[in-house]
């Protein structure tokens, strides 16, 4: 049996979008795109966080003093339309631009998305091949842009993320993926580590 298994779970992608503000200038919004050309980079035209390596950040300081270059396990920021219109609410909207938040793909048709497992795959219909890197925690700056866009909004934008940010994710397998593609899960076959 293979360790890596595909389910019957998919999604259909709704947005795609790249950042093509380098980090720390600039905003951190999206824009939209009909489709993406995904390499061992991640996507073409994500200067964000796009590469192969990139400086450590806060996430990590417990691994590594920041700045230091690590391999980049977060060129994509993947979202669930269901969990954004859920943001939207909890901070009082009616929707929500993707935009606004710096995603790169929006997939609607994946309950619990938020939570998908690390190394858990996502694959095209061409084959492109997305790997979880883990949860993306809420930060500040969507809720600088939601409150540029929205007065009034931004400040509730974290509490209401918590546990729907979505998911940080690497490409395995370069490919192209496009508005109303849909994507396969796959989860690695073994449980839960329990320390003894």
């Amino acid at each position: 049996m293979p360790a890596l298994v595909p389910t019957d779970h998919a999604a259909r992608i709704t947005w795609l979008g790249v950042s093509p503000n380098p980090e720390g200038e600039g905003d951190i919004r999206s824009v939209h795109r009909q489709s993406l050309r995904l390499t061992f980079a991640g996507p073409e035209g994500e200067v964000r966080h796009g590469g192969l390596t990139r400086p450590s950040c806060s996430r990590v300081t417990a691994q590594h003093p920041k700045g230091t270059t690590i391999a980049n396990v977060r060129q994509l920021s993947l979202m669930s339309g269901e969990e954004i219109a859920a943001i939207a609410a909890g901070i009082g909207l009616d929707a929500l631009d993707p935009a606004l938040l710096g995603a790169t793909l929006v997939l609607e048709g994946l309950p619990d998305f938020s939570h998908l497992p690390p190394s858990a795959r996502l694959q095209g219909p061409d084959g492109a091949t997305l790997v979880v890197d883990m949860q993306n925690r809420p930060c500040n700056l969507p809720a600088r842009e939601i409150e540029r866009a929205a007065p009034g909004h931004g400040k509730a934008f974290k509490a209401a993320a918590k546990g729907r940010r979505g998911v940080t994710a690497w490409v395995e397998r370069e490919g192209v993926l496009s508005l109303g593609d849909t994507l396969r899960l796959h989860l690695p076959d073994q449980r839960a580590w329990r320390p003894v």
